[in-house]
């Protein structure tokens, strides 16, 4: 083998040096073309004998890796550049509501965005990526939103209307096993910061790591007790029940769950923000007194400052429902606080790409 390769390097210098150094010599008359006639010689050199020294080879391949390790990373940062495309499909008489308007969505089309490659997954490309996971989504109406839209994609249609009932009880906990691709989905009903807490407190006393949690909590808070300070508060509480029931959860794989594309020692968390609120859309007088632009900015303060968010330092990839509920519009929500399907649906797909970059995966 050594034999070989000394033989190919030696045959590469005399294929490549001996008419190079006659030519060498005829350029030296020509210090342009001389110079030139060596900046291919060199290039000439390391092309031909880079594939004889493997640990040049295996550099080079190292330091591609990183750049696109890198570039993938950066990626989380674009992944709600998405742009909509609102259109009305009739005209009322007395007014404008969400249901007059054909909603679409896509990622906007900037450089960066384009060379991420983000995908819209579809059914099969969604439930290879989920298989043999267990999907905690914890938090108020919101959160339900979401669920709707992550079954909407995984299940067919008619399983999904057999579901109907059960999905939409009212201030309830709902959970379902997908069998034909072994995803077990929990829905739990927590309104409050508190019931968080308590949620997070549970699943480490029982020795419980899902594979993907998704947990948001602030529009009640705002509503029913309009503190931020309290709120901000509570989210601390949060943040020390969530890093105690990590650190567990990276020490131990876990009993009697199902294991499929994330491993119990990867947890992959998400925090999902609160809506954009249309205070003039808003249902009750409360709730356009209370849930003002003014208060709903100072729980976002505290939210940042709490340092959950990955962005701050925490834990949790934010899934940011007010940017995405703002882009698309009054047109898409009837009563200011709740969207129409397709906002929900982009959630989804947000966290999907997350969950593609960070286990580094590709479909």
């Amino acid at each position: 083998m050594v034999g070989a390769v000394q033989f190919g390097v030696l045959a590469a210098c005399v294929v490549l040096f001996v008419p190079m150094i006659l030519a060498g010599w005829h350029l030296s008359r020509n210090k342009v073309l001389f110079f030139s006639g060596a900046l291919f010689i060199t290039l000439a050199v390391g092309v031909h004998l880079t594939p004889y020294f493997p640990s040049i080879t295996n550099l080079i391949s190292s330091l591609s890796s990183t750049v696109v390790l890198d570039n993938r990373t950066s990626c989380l940062s674009f992944l709600h550049e998405i742009v909509w495309d609102v259109k009305p499909i009739k005209v009322s008489m007395d007014k404008l509501d969400s249901l007059n308007f054909d909603k679409s969505w896509s990622w906007s089309k900037s450089t960066p965005v384009i060379t991420c490659g983000f995908q819209k997954l579809g059914r099969k490309d969604a439930s290879d990526l989920l298989n043999g996971s267990w999907i905690v989504v914890a938090g108020d109406s919101q959160a339900r939103l979401v669920v709707v839209s992550l079954l909407n994609l995984v299940l067919d249609p008619v399983k999904m209307e057999s579901i109907q009932g059960d999905l939409f009880k009212r201030h309830s906990n709902y959970a379902t096993i997908i069998e034909e691709i072994g995803v077990k989905l929990d829905f739990i009903w927590a309104p409050y910061t508190e019931n968080l807490t308590t949620y997070l407190m549970e699943l480490k006393h029982d020795r419980r790591y899902p594979d993907v949690l998704v947990m948001g909590s602030g529009l009640w808070h705002m509503l029913h007790v309009t503190d931020s300070l309290d709120y901000g508060l509570s989210l601390g509480s949060v943040k020390k029940s969530l890093l105690s029931f990590v650190s567990i959860y990276s020490e131990i794989e876990t009993p009697g769950s199902a294991t499929g594309s994330f491993s119990a020692r990867s947890p992959h968390m998400f925090w999902l923000g609160t809506p954009t609120l249309i205070n003039s859309m808003l249902n009750t007088g409360e709730k356009r007194e209370k849930m003002n632009e003014v208060i709903q900015a100072s729980y976002e303060k505290k939210l940042y400052e709490s340092k959950l968010l990955r962005q701050s330092g925490g834990p949790l990839v934010l899934l940011d429902i007010k940017s995405l509920t703002h882009n698309c519009g009054a047109k898409c929500t009837v009563d200011g606080m709740h969207y129409d399907t397709a906002v929900y649906e982009a959630a989804i797909h947000v966290m999907l790409n997350e969950l593609l970059i960070e286990s580094q995966q590709r479909l």
